[in-house]
Parts: C-alpha cells; structure tokens; sequence
C-alpha cells in the first residue's frame, strides 16, 4: 500500500511531465512567471502565475502579457 507521500510525489513527477519544455521564467512584482510549451494540442503555451495554472495561449507573447494583466490587475 502507498504512503500519502508516495502518492503525493507520483502526483507531482505526473505534474511535471505534464507541463512540457520551459520556455520563459521571471518574476514580476516579485510574483513568478512560468510559461511551458507543450508538444500536443492547438494552444501549446500554457501559462502558471505563482504555480496556479492560467490558461493555454497560441503564441508565447500572449501568455506574456495576460500573466502581466493578472499580475497587475491584482497587485
């Protein structure tokens, strides 16, 4: 039988493989930034603010400034 923390790092490594190549890593407002492309689907880029999912972009840029009007918006 699993341990809670088995389970918790097979989450995490599943997580991991999910989120695809790193392409942009920065922080604003001493908030971080994380843009991964992924090989599947039509909007390969997805966006985390602060490790929180944003959503899927079709271009790097538009995930750049959406992560910027959210940053602002709630700062």
């Amino acid at each position: 039988m699993k341990t809670y923390r088995q389970i918790l790092e097979s989450i995490q490594e599943r997580k991991k493989l999910d989120q695809g190549e790193l392409v942009y890593n920065k922080k604003i407002k001493r908030i971080s930034v994380e843009i991964y492309k992924q090989k599947k689907g039509n909007l390969p880029f997805v966006a985390y603010v602060d490790g929180d999912k944003l959503d899927a972009f079709k271009s790097q840029k538009d995930a750049e400034r959406s992560a910027q009007k959210v940053i602002k918006e709630l700062t």
